[in-house]
């Protein structure tokens, strides 16, 4: 998600590349692949991912608390603690919301630059530290527990209302808190799944871009 690194440049065009030989360009290539792992599937990216759907959720919550206190309303009087919690909610959600939509552009961003700087070459010794099958197993299990947890919290939490268990209010907002699990663990399960793709199809599969120009 957001974070202050700058991206790395694109490799140079194959007109304008300068490395004196094959090795320098492992080199180059070996330390910035290894950035790009990190901002794209490093362990702190899924707290980052978790911790901005964790403020989504808590303004969501505001806002379905506001939602309950209208319902409990008898009078005008009644109704301004609700609008209350409801721009407080929407001060946080929203933000959050934003803060998540340019996280994930900036992860596509990481994925492009992945393939073009992984296609320059091939280093099967070097590029094993790059595969990270641990770190997108972690990935893949818990965003698919968060998002099986939201997809149930979507779909169970309407027939307890059909059944009369639970009020209108407190349905929109378990629903809204399930959509919001359901879209983060999405998200880390496209990211672990275009990791793996990437692993498979860039470092093992052959390579994608022009041959090395060498000076000289």
């Amino acid at each position: 998600m957001p974070s202050r690194s700058p991206l790395p440049p694109p490799p140079p065009p194959v007109e304008i590349r300068t490395w004196p030989d094959r090795d320098a360009l492992l080199r180059d290539r070996a330390v910035v692949l290894g950035e790009l792992v990190k901002m794209f599937i490093g362990p702190t990216r899924l707290g980052i991912l978790w911790m901005w759907a964790g403020i989504a959720a808590l303004g969501w919550s505001l806002v379905g608390s506001a939602f309950l206190m209208f319902e409990d309303a008898y009078d005008s009087l009644g109704v301004i603690p609700g609008v209350i919690c409801l721009a407080a909610g929407a001060a946080v959600l929203i933000p959050a919301g934003a803060l998540l939509a340019v996280g994930v552009a900036r992860d596509l961003r990481v994925h492009r630059l992945l393939v073009a700087w992984g296609g320059l070459d091939r280093d099967p010794v070097g590029d094993v530290p790059l595969r990270r099958p641990r770190a997108s197993l972690a990935w893949l299990l818990l965003s698919f527990t968060l998002c099986a947890a939201g997809l149930f919290a979507c779909v169970g939490v309407p027939g307890t209302a059909r059944a009369g268990q639970e009020t209108y209010g407190l349905v929109a907002w378990l629903m809204g808190l399930g959509f919001l699990a359901w879209l983060t663990g999405l998200t880390g399960i496209v990211k672990a799944f275009a990791h793996r793709r990437w692993v498979l199809r860039v470092l093992v599969g052959a390579p994608t871009g022009p041959p090395v120009t060498v000076d000289g």
